[in-house]
């Protein structure tokens, strides 16, 4: 009788670690939802957003087609209401280096980046994302451009990461390749922050991310997935427009209606990606 209590206890020991291991592994995949917007909502909306979202984008510099950065100075805000971070720097498209050499707009930009960066406040190793808007395998220019970009980034206390597609598109015949996969090719050990919209798999504009899998991004190694944008694209979220609001764009539960309020919507492992809290 003796015998058997001291298995069952036995027994009993090892079912428990191996809920607590089940339990460790399950908190470790457990996604997050985020979200980015080239505006500064506004400390209340921050705070309506909260309810919602763990993580949301902070720009360093004027985001895509604004004269602006409204989000300058108001790093404590966002912390204060509890966000993690995706820390954004806008980055240049092929175009711009018909007049302008791409490595030295590349130092040049690396340099603004982190000290807009130390300017915020950010801590050390702070993940900075390069956005890169354009699909594709980089032209070479762009290759070099960002090449430069990640040699004085990763020169700082901070870290690089790079936001970009990572949708493949046809390369050569036959060939099929995505920036993501472009990228890690030449920066293997470089964040990778991958936009993916396109209905399956990514489930639209929605906070239901239960059985999201970061994989289905276009890596299996994407720190970060962008799986809804604002407005839609119809091309590739055909599929899934009824979960986005009738002007095409997604937002957030309890907010404005107004394309100034209108986000993208992200997902990842981490509550605060960027570790910029």
């Amino acid at each position: 009788m003796k015998r058997l209590s001291t298995i069952a206890s036995i027994l009993f020991v090892f079912l428990c670690l191996a809920a607590q291991g089940w339990a460790g592994e399950h908190e470790k995949k457990r996604l997050h939802v985020g979200f980015d917007q080239n505006l500064y909502p506004g400390d209340k909306m921050l705070a309506v957003a909260r309810q919602h979202a763990d993580f949301v984008g902070f720009w360093l510099n004027n985001p895509p087609g604004e004269r602006a950065n409204t989000w300058k100075g108001h790093r404590e805000a966002v912390k204060r209401a509890g966000f993690g971070f995706l820390v954004l720097f806008n980055g240049r498209i092929d175009n711009d280096f018909k007049r302008m050499d791409p490595i030295v707009a590349g130092h040049a930009d690396g340099m603004a980046a982190v000290k807009a960066a130390e300017s915020e406040g950010f801590p050390a190793k702070t993940i900075v994302f390069l956005d890169l808007e354009e699909g594709g395998r980089m032209m070479p220019k762009t290759s070099r451009y960002l090449a430069a970009w990640l040699e004085i980034v990763e020169k700082s206390k901070f870290r690089a990461g790079v936001y970009c597609s990572g949708f493949e598109v046809e390369d050569d015949p036959g060939t099929m390749i995505s920036t993501a996969d472009d990228i890690h090719q030449q920066h293997a050990e470089v964040a990778l922050w991958l936009a993916n919209d396109g209905c399956p798999p990514a489930p639209g504009c929605t906070l239901e991310i239960n059985k999201m899998r970061m994989a289905e991004s276009g890596r299996g190694d994407a720190l970060v997935w962008q799986y809804a944008q604002s407005p839609a694209r119809p091309d590739f979220a055909k599929k899934c427009m009824a979960t986005y609001a009738r002007d095409g764009n997604c937002y957030l539960p309890d907010t404005p209606r107004d394309v100034d309020h209108s986000v993208d919507l992200d997902v990842s492992a981490s509550g605060d990606p960027s570790g910029g809290r």
